[in-house]
């Protein structure tokens, strides 16, 4: 009886895994500096990041308790970094638009 013939296998050559991606540095974000987040800021607050005139609205962007806590953050706003504040804003112009600050908005056009 007469032998199958042997076959072998060709294997394709491997490439190593790429390595996982290295997270980012803990930076925080530059503050938005110019441009139409200045103007609010200044229209808000005089650009003070620490604002608390005590009618109810705090920080450089005047927000008040239920909206800061809205987008997940806690204590007083105006107690939170410049960065914090910046992000927040960005969160709620995104979410509800440049309407949050009404008559700043109306008076820079937004």
């Amino acid at each position: 009886m007469p032998t199958p013939p042997v076959t072998t296998a060709t294997v394709p050559p491997t490439t190593p895994p790429a390595p996982p991606p290295t997270a980012a540095p803990a930076v925080a974000p530059p503050a938005p500096s110019g441009g139409v987040w200045l103007e609010l800021r200044t229209c808000e607050s005089s650009n003070n990041y620490d604002d608390n005139t005590g009618n109810g609205y705090y920080g450089a962007y005047q927000f008040s308790l239920p909206t800061w806590e809205s987008l997940g953050f806690t204590g007083l706003p105006s107690s939170a970094a410049p960065y914090v504040q910046d992000e927040a804003a960005q969160m709620l112009q995104a979410r509800s638009g440049w309407g949050q600050w009404p008559a700043c908005s109306a008076r820079l056009g937004l």
